[in-house]
């Protein structure tokens, strides 16, 4: 019988019971699906029997209310029968029917009762990870976010040191603030637990679990995104209680965002991974360059813009734009290209005003000559489709002209000089910089013609007959 594991691949915000690895090592495979039942007993159009769940989560209250055997650590232990079955349910709550009758059934005020009396943080995991699922449904997420208690212990939860129960919790609210019947109730209660702030940069400073960070990163990343307000409050929020006095100890965000995206970093290229939640925190930090209160955070003499801008240049110069790999990277990572781009492209001015010398974006430079030239020779080849990747290939050429033309408007006559001596600057180079900057950016042509003339005349002259004057 179809356990609907597989709905979990369907519906990306949906999981199964052993999709994230809790705490019961020993179960290398799915739980057995629950017994069939007749058709009478039948939740909805499923085989899944209402006597079988009933008795479950009946079992499932005398768990916490009578736990039956503690570890060495005193925590309430699940034994392997009960652990199974309540996964079984996790895993069954990604069918729609399942998740109404769990509603109607009031099963999410069961399962508030379990995790606010839970001695076990596999059982707390389990717990969340059937209300995620849940909430994955409009019309199952809306009664649960009305659940003014519910809530408030679900973003509570946020200050407990489990990761697989943090993953679970970061994955329900993002679900319920992805919905826009409910995303107005979340809003309001996130911005009033102070809390949350506090503990989720303080996951992305101290983890080192890719998929929690991935999950908190897109959290953050998707409440940023619909609440400007937000964002701004917490780049600006004074040091919490939780904080104290301790300058070390305080969580400045653009810093927590700098670490999370060091550790996906270390774990992702090292590991030849797929770099999608780098490319979440990114975007982040793009984002907190939108606002006068990121800038002014990114400007600061004693600020953490030097180090995100020294950090994206590596990312940029070092993993993703190899001339080796080049081709692979912009066709299966533009996103995080573009992101990435972003980023410097905003801290561009505000890096030339807190360092003297422009010999640290040399290598910028010429990778992004570089990726500019790729897309001229590939131009063609993506202007015949319309689909979404060919339009983040088209943001991609738009993001790097414009940066090429910030750089070339602001640079001098002696870092022309240092491009062409280390091989940056030459004249097929040249080509693809003037032809990109033409004719909508003459302003940076003409003071990169100048600069080129003063610093190296034989190869302006080459190229002034390509582009006369």
């Amino acid at each position: 019988m179809d356990c609907r594991i597989g709905a979990a691949e369907e519906e990306p915000n949906k999981t199964g019971s052993l999709h994230r690895g809790g705490h019961s090592p020993e179960m290398e495979r799915n739980p057995s699906p629950p017994p069939e039942a007749e058709a009478a007993d039948a939740i909805g159009d499923t085989v899944y029997s209402k006597h079988w769940l009933f008795s479950t989560l009946t079992r499932l209250i005398q768990m916490v209310t009578k736990p039956s055997e503690e570890d060495s650590e005193g925590q309430m232990q699940l034994t392997d029968d009960d652990e199974e079955d309540l996964c079984r349910v996790w895993d069954m709550a990604m069918d729609r029917d399942v998740a109404g009758f769990l509603q109607e059934f009031k099963a999410p005020d069961i399962l508030l009762g379990v995790i606010a009396k839970s001695g076990s943080p596999r059982l707390t995991e389990i717990c969340v990870g059937i209300l995620g699922n849940i909430a994955c449904f409009p019309d199952t997420c809306l009664p649960l976010s009305q659940n003014e208690d519910l809530c408030a212990v679900l973003l509570l939860l946020f200050g407990d040191t489990d990761p697989p129960t943090l993953l679970e919790a970061s994955r329900l609210i993002l679900t319920c603030v992805s919905q826009k019947d409910v995303c107005s109730l979340w809003l309001q209660r996130i911005r009033q637990q102070t809390s949350l702030r506090y503990n989720l940069l303080f996951i992305m400073r101290s983890s080192t679990n890719t998929d929690l960070l991935e999950k908190v990163g897109e959290l953050v990343d998707k409440l940023f995104d619909i609440d400007e307000e937000l964002m701004k409050s917490w780049i600006t929020a004074q040091p919490s209680e939780e904080e104290g006095d301790d300058v070390d100890s305080r969580l400045d965000i653009a810093l927590c965002l700098l670490e999370a995206a060091k550790q996906l970093r270390l774990q992702y290229f090292h590991r030849l991974e797929n770099p999608n939640g780098l490319e979440v925190y990114l975007h982040i930090m793009h984002l907190l360059t939108t606002v006068n209160e990121g800038i002014q955070v990114f400007a600061s003499s004693d600020g953490p813009g030097q180090a995100v801008w020294n950090f994206v240049c590596e990312v940029v110069c070092e993993d993703l734009c190899q001339p080796n790999e080049l081709a692979i990277v912009v066709h299966e990572q533009k996103g995080t290209l573009v992101q990435a781009f972003s980023v410097l492209q905003a801290l561009y001015t505000y890096q030339k005003q807190l360092t003297s010398k422009d010999d640290a974006c040399s290598p910028l430079f010429g990778t992004i000559l570089r990726v500019i030239h790729y897309q001229s020779e590939h131009k063609d080849e993506f202007s015949r489709n319309e689909d979404a990747q060919d339009k983040q290939f088209q943001t991609l050429a738009e993001i790097t002209t414009e940066f090429l033309s910030d750089m070339c408007s602001q640079t001098s006559k002696d870092t022309i000089s240092a491009l062409v001596k280390e091989g940056y600057l030459t004249e097929k180079s040249c080509l693809t910089a003037f032809g990109c900057l033409l004719p909508n950016y003459k302003t940076s042509f003409d003071h990169l013609l100048l600069m080129l003339s003063a610093s190296s005349p034989q190869l302006a002259d080459k190229l002034k007959k390509h582009f006369p004057v």
